[in-house]
């Protein structure tokens, strides 16, 4: 068991990781510096562009230097945009924060589940993959209890307390990371005898063909990709705008961050039974009852006074989706293009997260926050419904 030690690196790694205390008070925290919703969906859309174009390159990074040399440099990227983010005070140093972050994210996208499930290949265990990510799942999501609790009560006191104690969670990651052994993989001798330019062009190259090759030999990676990223871009979306909405409606930082707290125990605790719900209901199940349920809660928060229980209520869908999804496709792809293809995955999100972030932020500028909750539940019935329907078409 050569890789065992990953394992509990990775499951450290990942409790660094989920220590934002800023993620749950960014917006509130831009909008307090003078920035509209309209700036706020441009500056989302600019991190979504930068992650779109840079998530091949570094799935690249990734296969071709390493896992462990991707997630430190994520780490890296990560720290400084949260210094940008929050000395900058025009909106251009803010594009650069984003665009940091979103270089930040990708180098850790593919790279984090890449590592994690190699390494259990290797020593033989892949077995227990859904199990070991829901596990990975829950110690992200108790993290994400403490930052969301701390982050509000630290925001009532001080930004910049909140601000740099996530970055010393990122100095921590850094740390974490260069204790990983890297999965000694099978690559291509032809990239070992060129120079760093011409194995990067050539990663791109032959990454982007090959990785095609693995889609349309397995066209239920891409169906997997399409649906869970669309789940997660909406779900990503109500988060940050109900950061503003309840503001607007006079809850305090310290309050945002109980109920996203809340949302991520239970998130945590669906992440650890996913295993055992998908036995019981089945992959067919889960494909159905997620978006169905995705649908309830957005409505419901568009239209009820409880907004908090419905987005609380969504937590289910997150927990499931995580671990189960990333199951799936790990199973699927091989690993000489596993960091690559899930690249592809998070591109799919940030093209999602391009076409609806910004124009809920421009209709809650122009009109209300409800406004865009609506239009965002609309937005999401019409792509949920034909997406039911295909599926029903579709053999077991």
């Amino acid at each position: 068991m050569k890789y065992k030690r990953n394992i509990g690196l990775a499951y450290a790694f990942s409790f660094s990781l989920s220590l934002s205390f800023t993620h749950g008070i960014w917006m509130i925290y831009l909008a307090g510096k003078g920035f509209s919703l309209v700036h706020l969906g441009l500056l989302e859309a600019f991190f979504h562009v930068t992650s779109f174009l840079m998530e091949v390159p570094t799935g690249s990074v990734a296969d071709i230097w390493g896992r462990k040399a991707s997630r430190i440099a994520g780490r890296l990227c990560y720290g400084l945009s949260l210094i940008f983010m929050f000395h900058g005070t025009t909106f251009l140093l803010q594009v650069v924060a984003f665009m940091l972050s979103a270089l930040g994210y990708n180098l850790e996208s593919g790279a984090g589940d890449a590592l994690l499930y190699d390494s259990l290949l290797l020593d033989g265990d892949e077995g227990r993959y859904i199990k070991v990510k829901g596990n990975d799942e829950l110690i992200n999501q108790i993290g994400s209890i403490l930052s969301f609790l701390l982050g509000g009560y630290l925001a009532s006191l001080n930004f910049g307390i909140a601000f740099y104690a996530t970055v010393g969670s990122a100095v921590l990651g850094f740390f974490i990371a260069l204790f990983f052994i890297e999965p000694e993989l099978e690559k291509a001798e032809i990239q070992r005898k060129m120079s760093l330019p011409g194995s990067v062009l050539f990663s791109l190259k032959s990454q982007i063909l090959d990785s095609g090759k693995v889609f349309r030999k397995t066209p239920r990676i891409g169906f997997f990709i399409l649906f869970s990223e669309s789940l997660f871009a909406f779900m990503v979306c109500q988060f940050f705008y109900l950061q503003n909405h309840w503001t607007n409606l006079g809850y305090s930082p310290a309050i945002i961050g109980m109920v996203f707290s809340l949302h991520a125990a239970i998130a945590a605790v669906f992440s650890v039974k996913a295993h055992a719900i998908e036995k019981i209901i089945g992959q067919r199940g889960l494909l159905v009852c997620c978006p169905l349920m995705l649908l309830l809660t957005l409505w419901g928060v568009a239209l009820t006074p409880y907004s908090m229980v419905f987005y609380t209520l969504s937590a289910s869908i997150e927990g499931l989706l995580i671990p189960t999804i990333s199951t799936y496709l790990n199973q699927l792809i091989p690993s000489r293009f596993r960091a690559t293809i899930l690249s592809f995955q998070s591109m799919a999100y940030s093209l999602f997260m391009i076409a609806i972030f910004p124009l809920v932020g421009l209709i809650g500028n122009l009109a209300s926050l409800n406004h865009a909750f609506t239009l965002l539940s609309s937005i999401a019935t019409m792509l949920v419904i034909p997406y039911l329907v295909m599926l029903s078409k579709q053999k077991r």
